[in-house]
Parts: structure tokens; C-alpha cells; sequence
């Protein structure tokens, strides 16, 4: 069997110390490379050209929901397992949907993670047993699977906008509240609508109650 080459994209620095002496342990897996975050992932990937990426979904910089598409725009080909601690599961529908490979739980066996390299490289998909069933459960509901990873995807100050959207606040008010350009405002505001591909603000402020937001920050 060929030399697996494997690149590691994962902020904690003990961790993938113990997971590359884990997997070279296996004579066929070669760690070529480790990344402590998204960016810096993508430029090893450019620089080595691994068969496999393990990716770890929150880091700093560039997370891993970021890197993912970046990573297999520029290679269609490469094989990414997503290895993290969310056992969420619109993180793992927006995953799988951006192109991963599998979703790994950091708690799983290391038997059952060699497996999963295995199973990857030959083009199974692989998931940990317990993330197996959510997936299920939001592919059956499609409208909530989107709108929770739209919602994902909102910046700390856009989902600050949507809060003061849902109280009907006007622009001036919001900037205030704020402490930000009327300006600033507006952008937040189109870049909300766009995401969530709304059409008006009070279609927003709807959004942001059905959701919660209208609560206190």
C-alpha cells in the first residue's frame, strides 16, 4: 500500500503532538505537515500537496468552516476529514456539504480514526456513530438545516444588527447602541439580508425573533 501522506490543521499544539505520534505509528501514514490554523493550513497544503487533511473546525484566524471550501476549490481532489470536538449538528450538515470527507469526533478510538483514513482515501464517507443519526435528522429538515447555517455564518456585529432589528430600531439608533457609524450600520444591515437572503428588515426582525434574537445580547 502507497505512503499516506497526512497534514494536521489543528490550534492545539498537545493535541497534534499526541495524534502524530499516534498515527505514525501505522507504516503506511506520513504526517508531512501541521497548521495551527486555517490560513496557514491552506499555504502548507500548497507547499506539500498531502493525500489527507485532518481539520479541526474552531481556530483562530481562519476557522475551519473557512478553510474547508478554500482548501478543495484549489485542489477537487484532496481528502478532508473534519476532527473536532462540535457536536453540532449544523456544523456537521455545512461539513459534509462543503465537500468534507468525514466528521470525526476527537473522542473516538484511535482504531476507529486509522480506519477512518483508510475508508477516506478509498472514498467512503466516514462519520463518528453518534453524529450518524443528527445528520439524518437535519437532512429531513432542509429549511431549518439551511437557516441555522445561515445563521452560522453572521459575523458577532451582524447577529448584534439582527438583535436591534428585531426591536424596530432605525439605523441612527442602532449605530448608537452600537457605538458605530450610521454607515457601518447599513452595511451590516445588506450584508444580514444577503446572508440569510431576506428582502426587507422586517422580514429580518421576523427572522431574528423566530430565532431568538430579539432577546438580550
Amino acid at each position: 500500500m502507497p505512503i499516506i501522506n497526512i497534514l494536521l490543521i489543528d490550534d492545539h499544539t498537545l493535541f497534534r503532538t499526541g495524534l502524530r505520534f499516534l498515527l505514525e505509528q501505522e507504516e503506511n501514514f506520513n504526517v508531512i505537515g501541521e497548521a495551527t490554523d486555517g490560513l496557514s493550513g491552506i499555504k502548507l497544503a500548497e507547499q506539500l500537496h498531502p493525500d489527507i487533511v485532518l481539520l479541526d473546525l474552531d481556530m483562530p484566524i481562519m476557522n475551519g468552516l473557512e478553510a474547508l471550501p478554500q482548501l478543495l476549490n484549489s485542489y477537487p481532489d484532496l481528502v478532508i476529514l473534519i476532527l473536532t470536538v462540535s457536536e453540532d449538528a449544523v456544523d456537521l450538515t455545512e461539513c459534509m456539504r462543503l465537500g468534507a470527507r468525514g466528521y470525526l469526533l476527537k473522542n473516538i478510538e484511535t482504531r476507529f480514526l486509522i480506519d477512518g483514513i483508510y475508508k477516506a482515501i478509498d472514498g467512503d464517507n466516514v462519520l463518528s456513530p453518534e453524529m450518524t443519526t443528527k445528520l439524518i435528522s437535519q437532512l429531513c429538515n432542509p429549511i431549518i438545516v439551511k437557516e441555522e447555517t445561515a445563521l452560522a455564518f453572521l459575523t458577532q456585529r451582524e447577529k448584534e444588527t439582527l438583535h436591534w432589528l428585531a426591536k424596530g430600531a432605525s439605523n441612527k439608533i442602532i449605530a448608537r447602541s452600537m457605538n458605530v457609524a450610521e454607515s457601518t450600520v447599513k452595511v451590516h444591515v445588506q450584508n444580514v439580508l444577503r446572508k440569510l437572503e431576506l428582502n426587507s428588515r422586517v422580514q429580518a426582525a421576523v427572522f431574528a425573533v423566530e430565532h431568538g434574537l430579539d432577546k438580550n445580547l
